[in-house]
């Protein structure tokens, strides 16, 4: 400073203090500047593009509430059924990606969809975050009672008898329900008429009601509807016997291949989610499906409750996206 007036050096060096002074109470504040997540009294929705009453509606339910307790903030389902669970997915991915909204979504919203659907207008790796799996279980052939069937050999019978009269339900077009039930007409040579409904809990009203004979529900669903009885199991659509059903047969049991993947559940939110929001999520998820009373509330259904890092269901839709790909091209099913 030689050669400044002594004055000068004064005030300059008084602003240098001053501004250090500023930057050093600045510093911590921009350090604190993300909100803590959740933040106290606001709420995380967890859309479900189903009818309320099913069986994943239940087991979201039971999930939201433990998992508000964990968080210590309010959980909600909020259900937003129709097109197949597109609308449900949409609305995810506008959503803000801070962790308040996320979804829980059967494998195929984001593996048979985007491969089935003209509508779908969603990349599944793109558009979504992984959060975690949520649960494992098959889906069963179910049929009504007032088929004479007790094996699927004898069903494939009954409806080669009936051409054009059996009707045969699903969640949704595009979805495993529905692309198991036309893998199996076509492998067996079978004239039958799918119905699609906008979830599990409006099909099941139809199929109770005797209006469509044949079906493949996810499993709480068909054993629900298997003890009113009005309906009857007669197979699992997966690779092995369901130890939670251990006296229902595989459908390759009985001769049928290639309708043997297990279906899963699990939570997604809208891309570029934060990674402490991510792994804040994860970590409660984890919690609570681990939990022995969550365990046993989807046991009763047949399903296991299952949790794993965002990078492992990353991994699971690639591979289930890839599997019901080569099912789809092999059975010849374009885009509707």
């Amino acid at each position: 400073m030689s050669g400044m007036p002594l004055h000068l050096c004064r005030r300059r060096f008084a602003t240098g203090l001053a501004l250090g002074a500023l930057g050093t109470t600045l510093a911590p504040l921009g350090a604190l500047g993300a909100e803590p997540f959740p933040a106290k009294g606001r709420t995380i929705r967890i859309v479900l593009g189903l009818a309320a009453g099913g069986a994943s509606d239940a087991q979201a339910r039971f999930v939201a509430t433990k998992l508000g307790e964990v968080l210590q903030t309010p959980v909600i389902v909020e259900n937003r059924p129709g097109a197949s669970f597109i609308l449900a997915t949409e609305e995810v991915i506008r959503a803000a990606p801070d962790g308040y909204t996320m979804m829980y979504a059967p494998s195929s919203v984001v593996a048979q969809n985007p491969q089935t659907l003209a509508s779908v207008r969603y990349d599944p790796f793109k558009d979504l975050t992984p959060i975690s799996l949520g649960a494992r279980g098959p889906l069963v052939l179910t049929v009504h009672a007032s088929v004479p069937a007790r094996t699927v050999r004898e069903l494939v019978d009954y409806i080669k008898a009936n051409p054009g009269k059996i009707g045969y339900a699903s969640f949704g077009t595009g979805t495993s329900s529905h692309i198991y039930g036309e893998a199996f007409v076509r492998q067996a040579g079978l004239d039958a008429v799918h119905v699609p409904y906008k979830g599990g809990a409006d099909a099941a009203k139809d199929f109770l009601a005797g209006r469509v004979q044949f079906y493949f529900d996810a499993a709480p669903n068909a054993i629900q509807n298997t003890a009113t009885g009005k309906v009857r199991m007669l197979a699992v659509a997966a690779p092995q016997r369901s130890p939670l059903l251990p006296d229902v047969p595989t459908m390759g049991e009985q001769g049928v291949s290639g309708i043997d993947m297990a279906s899963w559940l699990g939570f997604y939110g809208p891309a570029r989610m934060p990674a402490p929001v991510l792994e804040r999520l994860n970590a409660a998820l984890a919690q609570v499906l681990a939990m022995p009373a969550t365990r046993d509330f989807f046991r009763q259904g047949a399903y296991e409750a299952e949790s794993s890092s965002p990078a492992a269901l990353a991994a699971l839709t690639r591979t289930t996206y890839d599997q019901w790909g080569e099912t789809i091209r092999k059975l010849g099913l374009t885009k509707q």
